[in-house]
């Protein structure tokens, strides 16, 4: 099944927070996730820079620390919503100004925008879509093991429904190896292409991996 991009909140088997993100892509394949500060962007590989072009959302910045937070989003919209956070807006509120002022991406398949937001403290996750038809932001109960997800396409309203559970990473480097297919629901979406994981640990601050 493909589903194109895909945000995931939830808790490890230890009770660490964690914000997933995954590209999968069936007409832009050629792209990699870069490690900055506090941040990861997605971006075309060396050699194929002139994607860009051809569609102007598929580099962005797709993950994002902000304070308590940790972001994942599917394009430009990451940096305004952590602002709306760094701001002292609520996720909830946060998600869904951000979201319904931007839009979904008005590309030639109207590509929603998702977004994920967990906080530091491990109980609490949100995700939110903005579809050409429906702007849907839903609060979380964090429980251990398990992830909320939402997709670009098919798997596209963040519910109870969309739940992985057994996810037992112990780091951010394999919540990417799980969310890019080796664990739970995410082993039958098709054409994976790059993750940007973010987990909290012992000390309580969010590490940050990509695959």
């Amino acid at each position: 099944m493909y589903v194109g991009r895909i945000v995931a909140v939830g808790r490890n088997m230890a009770g660490a927070a964690t914000a997933l993100y995954r590209v999968s892509s069936r007409s832009f394949p050629n792209r990699h996730s870069v490690l900055l500060d506090q941040s990861v962007a997605i971006v075309p590989k060396p050699g194929h820079e002139s994607d860009i072009q051809k569609n102007p959302y598929i580099a962005y910045n797709c993950l994002r620390l902000v304070g308590d937070y940790a972001v994942v989003t599917n394009g430009s919209h990451t940096d305004p919503l952590s602002e709306k956070l760094a701001a002292g807006l609520p996720p909830r509120d946060a998600l869904a100004y951000v979201m319904l002022s931007m839009d979904y991406e008005h590309d030639s398949l109207n590509t929603p925008r998702i977004a994920g937001v967990v906080s530091a403290n491990a109980s609490r996750g949100w995700l939110g879509i903005v579809r050409k038809d429906a702007l849907l932001v839903k609060e979380f109960d964090l429980q251990p093991g398990r992830l909320f997800y939402v997709c670009t396409y098919e798997r596209n309203e963040p519910g109870l429904a969309q739940c992985s559970a057994d996810f037992n990473a112990d780091s951010a480097s394999e919540a990417c190896a799980h969310i890019l297919g080796q664990g739970g629901e995410f082993t039958q979406f098709e054409k994976p292409v790059s993750a940007a994981c973010a987990m909290l640990d012992a000390q309580g601050q969010f590490k940050v991996a990509v695959a």
